[in-house]
């Protein structure tokens, strides 16, 4: 054997999260390593879409009284369940970066404190964001760049915070390489000089246990496309009690007033519960489908979908190493999400030829093959998806 250690024994007991797997129809016609980008579709998604066109035909603007205008709060509350995070505390967005945007609003640029410390590996769409309030707003962003193998170093971080910094951004896990990082002495800095945090967590939600409390940040967001099995249109943003009254977001709407059915011109008188940082109209439809998902999520628990979610990205590293696949991925499972990020040669060439197989991962450059088991994986699929990532790399001329 090539490799380090020795590919793990396939489990003989019976693995309980395999019940659900017939929940997601999906699965069973292709081999599914890409939750880490698009959560396989709960079956009862259809259904809950049928139901509301239902409503909406029978009920029309009676829907808004009956169910709809609840149920941003009802999904905001399954998901603080979730992140062990007080219900109320959850707003949901259409995705991720307005959340983001909704969140930077609150927040005084004013100099000297008008410092954005973030990370070169956070995700572009809210890099761009950062970016932007640089024109805006007169922000200053402070990229805070990987070492070697685009691994982010805690430390660094920590250095880059100052009595200048008004918000530290930076990601859980991180998007290319899966890294996560420990949050602990960043929100303990950023507290010491006064500044705002602000954590990326959509690659964690549904894969790694997060529980806001624990992590004593200020602002948590990210969406329900990935691990949470929710698709597009539902991101979300939680905000800390401990600063929810006092935080006003200059991005805000109609949806966001104490009594938004006044249709009151102004001065704004922003409601103090779970709609204080609403904006305009919510995207029910979206909301709707995402429901399904969060609740398969709070019934499994996420502590035991990491749990097989460690041992399944063990044994397919561990494959790896047999076969002389590199893997850019961390080794060891606390620093590891739930993807397992192969550098191999030719890896869009590579990631072409295995979709084309019905396998479906993705592709990112700079690091090569991203593949995810979730828990709806079975561990044959796993050492069959790494047996064709194999034979289309020796394909490709790898």
């Amino acid at each position: 054997m090539s490799g380090e250690r020795a590919v793990p024994q396939t489990q003989t007991r019976s693995d309980p999260l395999l019940d659900w797997r017939a929940e997601f129809p999906t699965v069973e016609s292709t081999l599914h390593f890409i939750s880490h980008s698009l959560g396989a579709m709960p079956r009862g998604v259809e259904e809950a879409m049928r139901r509301y066109t239902h409503t909406w035909k029978a009920r029309g603007i009676r829907a808004w009284e009956e169910s709809w205008f609840a149920l941003p709060t009802e999904v905001g509350n399954l998901l603080a369940g979730i992140l062990d995070a007080e219900p109320g505390s959850i707003t949901m967005f259409e995705n991720c970066t307005n959340a983001h945007n909704v969140a930077l609003s609150a927040v005084d640029f004013t100099k000297p404190r008008d410092r954005v410390v973030c990370t070169a590996e956070d995700f572009p769409s809210e890099l761009y964001l950062f970016e932007g309030m640089t024109r805006t707003r007169g922000a200053s962003v402070v990229r805070v760049p990987p070492r070697d193998g685009r691994r982010m170093v805690e430390d660094d971080i920590v250095a880059a915070i100052d009595e200048r910094t008004a918000v530290v951004a930076v990601s859980l896990v991180l998007f290319r390489t899966s890294q996560v990082l420990d949050l602990a002495p960043i929100v303990k800095r950023a507290r010491q000089v006064g500044a705002v945090t602000l954590v990326d967590a959509y690659q964690a939600v549904g894969t790694l246990p997060v529980e806001v409390p624990a992590l004593d940040v200020d602002f948590l967001a990210g969406g329900s496309v990935k691990w949470l099995c929710g698709g597009p249109g539902a991101g979300y943003l939680y905000v800390s009690p401990r600063v929810r009254s006092r935080l006003e977001p200059a991005v805000t709407g109609w949806m966001a007033h104490e009594r938004p059915f006044d249709f009151d011109s102004g001065p704004m008188r922003r409601d103090h519960g779970p709609r204080r940082f609403w904006t305009g109209t919510p995207g029910i439809p979206s909301y709707v489908a995402a429901r399904e998902g969060y609740e398969i999520i709070a019934r499994i628990g996420v502590a035991a979908i990491r749990d097989k979610s460690l041992r399944q990205t063990d044994r397919m590293q561990a494959w790896a190493e047999e076969y002389g696949l590199r893997v850019v991925s961390p080794k060891e499972p606390s620093r590891r999400g739930g993807t397992v990020v192969l550098d191999v040669p030719n890896a869009d060439r590579v990631c072409s030829a295995l979709l084309a197989r019905d396998v479906l991962l993705d592709f990112r450059p700079g690091v090569g093959l991203r593949l995810a088991p979730h828990f709806y994986t079975r561990d044959d699929e796993v050492d069959r998806v790494m047996k064709l990532v194999r034979e289309e790399v020796a394909g490709a001329g790898g």
